[in-house]
């Protein structure tokens, strides 16, 4: 099995990815929201039609 952020060897240790590195990295993606599962619930598509509706927040 190949590690899915850099196609190395996957480490048992960390698997299914290579190293610590690329685990972390793989955590700091669905942080972000760079990973996303889509919604086709009618409420979802409401709210995120809202949030794009209204000013961004100020940042403290």
């Amino acid at each position: 099995m190949s590690c899915p952020i850099c196609s190395r060897k996957s480490d048992a240790k960390y698997r299914p990815f290579c190293s610590k590195r690329c685990a972390d990295i793989d955590l700091g993606r669905w942080m972000s929201g760079n990973y996303a599962i889509p919604s086709d619930d009618p409420e979802d598509l409401e709210k995120a039609a809202e949030a794009l509706s209204e000013p961004p927040a100020k940042p403290h």
